[in-house]
């Protein structure tokens, strides 16, 4: 992944409706979602949702299939797992990164 691909696909995800809408597609699997069931999952209204799908869409991170009258929304999984891997090369240097260790308390 490049990393005005990154920077664009992690802009989507930073707001809250589109993050809980991409959780959701990847929680649905292959077999996506309408945006009616999505937007009573989430309870948005469908011209908001609409807004929020499209943004997702033009990150990448999700696609969008008409199947009959319906349109179905899906999670991109290789975009994810670039982003995934983006992060975990450049910002770990190729290794997993791991948690800051917790301060310990004497409370």
């Amino acid at each position: 992944m490049q990393e005005t691909q990154a920077i664009r696909s992690l802009a989507a995800l930073a707001q809250e409706a589109r993050l809980r809408a991409f959780r959701a597609l990847v929680v649905a699997g292959p077999e996506g979602l309408t945006p009616s069931t999505l937007a009573e999952q989430l309870g948005i209204a469908a011209n908001t949702l609409s807004f929020h799908l499209k943004e997702l869409t033009n990150a990448g991170l999700i696609t969008q299939e008409r199947q009959g009258r319906n349109l179905v929304y899906r999670a991109s999984f290789d975009t994810m797992n670039a982003l995934l891997g983006y992060l975990t090369e450049n910002c770990c240097h190729g290794a997993a990164c791991s948690p800051a260790p917790a301060a310990s308390c004497n409370c």
